[in-house]
């Protein structure tokens, strides 16, 4: 019964939230409907990691955890098929914390609330549905479902030149997504070896029954597909126009969850299903991707709008990701979930202290502000503590992050892999010059508008959005271990199947 499947409730309360919206009535009842649905979400990530570590802990080594399959389209073989590793565990709690802190950084939404929670729940439903997913057209279903709100949630309630970016985000993205079909359906019939062909992931790896030829096609459009997504260079420059236009909780699920659809997909589908095309071509992606963690560093560097120098970070950091993946090793593919974790939280906190701070001085360009810390301290305060966590502080998450992934790197003896990791290296360097600029240029420089003197500092939901968030980015700092271990064991199948 598919009910018995704790899994299956991840899409089952966006969906209940759906219709509860749906027929409210009153600003407070959205509010009500909203957070009940955000607090089960968080309740059930956080019921779904301690039982996942319960089952490990009682020496259950299966790939996947809480599986479950049920006949959809049977002339294709497609199933509604879910699982979950840990590193799907972590991204469910990252996920469900940054919908939590979502709901509270948009409480005051303006115009069409009961529409833009709809569409904001929609877009959740796809996120989750993908990290539980095993079944290759399941999962494009439910990445399709998160990409295509994005259009509306910037284009009618975002700022600036919306229609532009909101057209620009989607056309890339659905290229990117013509790019991911092609080699979903290159790899269903490719599967067979005793002629039934599968979508399900554990099945086309056991088999092994890909070959090695049609890897060598198949991998590049499946990494391209999903590199999109996770802004690999050159295919990044939907991102920052797409992150400055977007409203404040949009922003925040946009970079500290859709984009990790990328980096997730890299992994689960192109390199566990093509081994040998990943280690052959894995070289070529290496160099695109080191280029995103430079270039993404640099172009944050020269910009005056805070959201474009944070969506420039975000193209920096997520090229980390992807970086740390083709590095085929335990140690950096664990940092690169790492990174997706601390990446994710500290952008959302990120994006939502840039909205709050919008919403009072009704301006993002750095040359304006000044004087934040007299004004607004908590804010401000909010603001370094995610700054540091982005340039790496130690004992907050970005640390952690960063230095797993270099080390693991740095593991490979070749010139080559040394080199671009010494490349990457450089990104710690030029992140702190952007950082630091903005920091003291907005939080303690001189007051540049003496209106902004009698503007008010965080109320009580903003407050709540963000403490929840820096409280994350310090637990991963402070106790890494708890998460590295779900997710490096997790690693062990991925790494048994390439050809090293």
């Amino acid at each position: 019964m598919i009910w018995d499947n704790i899994l299956i409730y991840f899409v089952v309360i966006p969906v209940l939230m759906l219709a509860g919206l749906a027929i409210s009535k009153s600003m407070a009842q959205i509010r009500t409907i909203c957070v009940i649905g955000a607090s089960a979400l968080l309740a059930l990530a956080a019921y779904v990691t301690i039982a996942y570590l319960g089952e490990r802990a009682t020496g259950n080594t299966a790939a996947m955890l809480f599986t479950g399959s049920w006949m959809w389209f049977e002339p294709l073989n497609i199933h509604l098929a879910l699982g979950v590793d840990g590193i799907s565990v972590v991204m469910l709690i990252l996920s469900s914390v940054i919908v939590f802190a979502g709901i509270f950084a948009s409480w005051k939404i303006d115009p069409l609330p009961k529409e833009y929670f709809m569409w904001f729940c929609l877009l959740s439903t796809g996120v989750f549905g993908f990290f539980i997913s095993i079944d290759m057209f399941t999962m494009f279903m439910f990445y399709e479902v998160a990409l295509i709100p994005m259009y509306l949630l910037i284009g009618v309630w975002g700022s600036g030149n919306k229609n532009y970016s909101a057209m620009k985000l989607t056309l890339m993205l659905m290229g990117g997504s013509a790019f991911l079909m092609l080699g979903i359906l290159g790899i269903y019939y490719h599967s067979s070896i005793d002629g039934n062909f599968t979508m399900n992931i554990l099945e086309i790896s056991q088999n092994n029954a890909i070959p090695q030829d049609w890897q060598m096609y198949l991998f590049p459009m499946t990494f391209v597909g999903f590199g999109v997504l996770g802004a690999m260079f050159p295919f990044h420059t939907w991102s920052p126009d797409g992150h400055a236009s977007a409203p404040t909780a949009v922003s925040m699920l946009h970079a500290g969850v859709l984009m990790k659809l990328g980096g997730y997909g890299c992994f689960r589908i192109a390199i566990y299903l093509m081994p040998y095309a990943a280690t052959e071509l894995a070289w070529i992606f290496l160099i695109l991707t080191g280029i995103s963690v430079v270039y993404g560093a640099f172009s944050a560097c020269v910009q005056t709008d805070l959201k474009y120098i944070n969506a420039y970070s975000s193209v920096s950091h997520c090229g980390l990701v992807l970086f740390a993946i083709l590095m085929l090793n335990t140690t950096a593919m664990t940092g690169a979930v790492m990174q997706m974790l601390s990446h994710g939280l500290m952008t959302a906190l990120f994006f939502a202290l840039i909205g709050m701070i919008y919403g009072r001085t009704h301006t993002r360009d750095i040359r304006q502000l000044g004087g934040l810390m007299q004004i607004m301290p908590f804010l401000s305060v909010c603001y370094v503590i995610a700054g540091l966590a982005s340039l790496g502080l130690p004992g907050l998450s970005g640390f952690v992050a960063e230095m797993t992934i270099f080390v693991g790197s740095f593991e490979h003896t070749d010139m080559f892999h040394r080199v671009f990791t010494i490349v990457a290296c450089c990104s710690i360097v030029i992140t702190a010059v952007y950082i630091l600029r903005v920091v003291g240029k907005i939080l303690f420089g001189a007051v540049q508008d003496e209106h902004h003197r009698t503007l008010t500092d965080a109320q009580w939901h903003e407050r709540l959005s963000t403490i929840t968030l820096i409280v994350c980015v310090a637990a991963i700092g402070c106790f890494p271990s708890f998460f590295s271990e779900i997710i490096r064991n997790s690693f062990l199948t991925i790494i048994k199947v390439l050809p090293l």
